[in-house]
């Protein structure tokens, strides 16, 4: 039987799948939220805070810093990195699960460099002396750009690939690779899965983690190549993946038939919105196509586009309130006070409670990071003195 939803009905079902609707998301605290989203993505880029910390705080509020570290990187493990949507923290329970894309990677013999043959040589250096970072194997460049690896570099990232070795925590930004075999549970370890047993399991994580989804939005989850997004089709359709067929009135055609995880359609979703700035990276915005079609908003991380081009500014973060996104920020630091180097509302916005709504997000982030004033550089003509006011307190 397929469910029929209405575009809203869908949004606020996405809303809390994702933890941001309803008290229920903060239970846990970011372990939890974790294993909520099946995989918080990673990146190099650090504004008012690094991006999987940012998506931690957008659901559970001013939560210390150290405890969301704590709940991605600790000992024993509880997560580790690998290729999910892009490089992501995983639940480390989610072990067994990518044992298809450790094996297609390892038959492809490649990561963007050439693999060296000193992998053997770093393998046993991990096995004698382990837990390592880059800097116990001779230093992770050549010392030209950044793209230019040491062959170790480029040696243990390939381990890393193939499951030999894993990450499970990290010393500041630095990855520690240790063998898998002491790092991850034995009985994750001696799970063996064929690449469809693998894809069924993931595409039901997918599912409850996206709430309602296309099939484009879990393959995109997933970042599935073909012949993998073949075996989701087939547990899609045969039911193993335990997710029912929904059709979203109000979505385009293309895209109205879709899935969703069953529990998630038993109740009307209830509770409070979060008002809260997101992280470019953040699942709930991920997804460019995904973004636009659930939320009416054109979302793109303009950190890579030349500044001259840019329209919103550097690291971007949508302002989610109302369960709505009505806004952006581009967000800096000075000294203890947070700076909106760029502050807009969308179109339609109703301008006092959006401001209001801007306010709230702004200081909330500024208390979080240990900011104790809120400074706006650029926003609209019309909105300057509202937003003044608002940011008054």
């Amino acid at each position: 039987m397929t469910v029929t939803l209405s575009a809203d009905e869908a949004r606020r079902i996405i809303l809390r799948a994702q933890g941001l609707l309803g008290a229920d998301a903060r239970r846990g605290g970011a372990p939890a939220t974790l294993r909520r989203l099946g995989a918080v993505q990673l990146d190099t880029i650090s504004v008012l805070a690094r991006s999987h910390e940012l998506v931690a705080y957008a659901r559970l509020g001013a939560v210390g810093r150290q405890r969301i570290e704590r709940a991605y990187w600790d000992d024993p493990a509880q997560a580790f990195e690998y290729w999910c949507h892009a490089a992501c923290i995983l639940p480390i329970d989610d072990w067994p699960l990518y044992a298809f894309r450790r094996r297609y990677l390892r038959a492809r013999k490649f990561r963007w460099h050439e693999v060296p043959d000193n992998v053997d040589k770093v393998l046993e250096q991990v096995r004698e002396s382990g837990p390592i970072t880059t800097a116990d194997i001779g230093g992770a460049k050549n010392g030209g750009l950044w793209w230019d690896w040491s062959d170790s570099k480029i040696a243990i990232e390939w381990l890393l690939d193939i499951g030999e070795v894993v990450c499970t925590r990290r010393v500041g930004w630095r990855r520690v690779y240790d063998l898998t075999e002491r790092a991850v549970p034995a009985h994750l370890v001696a799970e063996d899965l064929s690449d469809a047993e693998c894809i069924t399991r993931l595409a039901g994580i997918a599912g409850r983690a996206l709430g309602v989804a296309t099939r484009a939005d879990l393959v995109d989850f997933l970042r599935l190549r073909p012949v993998y997004a073949a075996l989701l089709d087939a547990s899609l359709l045969d039911g193993s993946a335990g997710l029912t067929p929904v059709q979203v009135s109000g979505w385009p055609d293309r895209s109205a038939s879709a899935w969703a995880d069953p529990a998630a359609l038993e109740g009307e979703p209830r509770g409070r919105h979060r008002t809260t700035l997101l992280s470019p990276f953040d699942s709930l915005v991920w997804d460019r196509a995904r973004t636009a079609r659930v939320f009416g908003f054109n979302h793109r991380l303009e950190a890579y586009v030349p500044k001259e081009k840019r329209v919103h500014g550097y690291f971007t973060m949508p302002v989610l309130a109302g369960g709505r996104l009505i806004g952006r920020v581009d967000p800096a630091r000075e000294g203890s006070t947070l700076v909106g180097r760029q502050v807009s509302l969308e179109p339609g916005v109703n301008q006092r409670k959006g401001v209001e709504s801007l306010a709230d997000a702004l200081w909330e982030a500024a208390s979080w990071v240990g900011c104790d004033d809120v400074r706006v550089d650029r926003v609209d003509p019309h909105l300057s003195e509202p937003l003044r006011h608002a940011l008054t307190r």
